[in-house]
């Protein structure tokens, strides 16, 4: 058997074809050339050191009369923020009460699919995709937070709502029925003196983790204490960085300190 001549690809090319493909390489090669000779690898960043851009981080809005009387301004923002979170958390706990009863399977039997369909499709999405959503929406400001956060917490609280349902004693529910109580009543006098205590826990600890997360929506314009803080990271305003950083660390302390007590008292 003869074996066949093996042809390189560049003599198989017919001299036209030899052409064209000089040209479009001498093309290609000037571009990139021009390319890399007007383009800037330059990386932009503080001329500041390390060591120094944390001495101003945290050692200069503590030390510095001029920086220590602007407190009050984020104080004021911080405030904002909570108020972001409270509202957000208020609404959810209302809302995610009959999407948790949808979702729990010993209440609603085969249609808790749906609930919990619902919950999942909620929970898919972060808060901060909702705030950007919802900023294009109804435009920059606290209102587009506070929608936010309470449709992102919805997701989270009903499904623990939901676990919670699913573990009461059904006894109760029980015994109401056989005395001739409805669904209403045996949800209302059966179901929910089990599930309040924990509902509340539950809902003052997603308003933890609302109010941290309430500091990152003012980066898309969903108010709060977010927005300067994203403006002084722009500008490497580094003593208000620090300042804000403080003010958020000192306010969500507070807060995880009280609600845990709240919390140990309920459950």
């Amino acid at each position: 058997m003869s074996e066949k001549p093996k042809v390189s690809l560049r003599m198989a090319m017919t001299k036209k074809q030899k052409t064209y493909f000089y040209i479009i390489m001498f093309i290609l090669s000037a571009l990139y050339i021009n390319a890399f000779f007007t383009t800037s690898f330059s990386v932009s960043g503080s001329a500041a050191s390390p060591l120094e851009t944390l001495r101003r981080i945290f050692i200069v809005p503590i030390t510095n009369m001029d920086y220590i009387v602007q407190f009050p301004v984020y104080i004021g923002y911080m405030l904002e923020t909570i108020a972001i979170a409270y509202a957000g958390v208020a609404v959810a706990t209302i809302l995610a009460i009959p999407v948790a009863f949808l979702a729990a399977r010993n209440i609603s039997n085969r249609f808790s699919y749906i609930g919990k369909s619902i919950l999942n499709a909620i929970r898919a999405i972060p808060e901060l995709i909702f705030a950007i959503i919802f900023v294009a929406a109804v435009g920059i400001g606290p209102y587009a937070g506070v929608l936010a956060i309470s449709i992102n917490s919805i997701g989270m609280l009903g499904k623990l709502y939901a676990e919670v349902i699913e573990s009461i004693d059904k006894s109760n529910i029980d015994a109401i029925k056989a005395s001739g109580g409805n669904r209403i009543q045996a949800m209302w006098y059966g179901v929910l003196p089990q599930v309040l205590p924990e509902f509340s826990s539950y809902s003052i600890y997603r308003f933890e983790i609302d109010v941290r997360a309430s500091t990152v929506l003012g980066i898309v314009g969903a108010g709060g204490i977010g927005a300067p803080l994203i403006l002084a990271t722009y500008q490497r305003n580094w003593e208000d960085v620090g300042m804000i950083l403080i003010v958020v660390v000192v306010f969500v302390s507070i807060i995880d300190l009280i609600s845990g007590k709240i919390r140990k008292k309920l459950v």
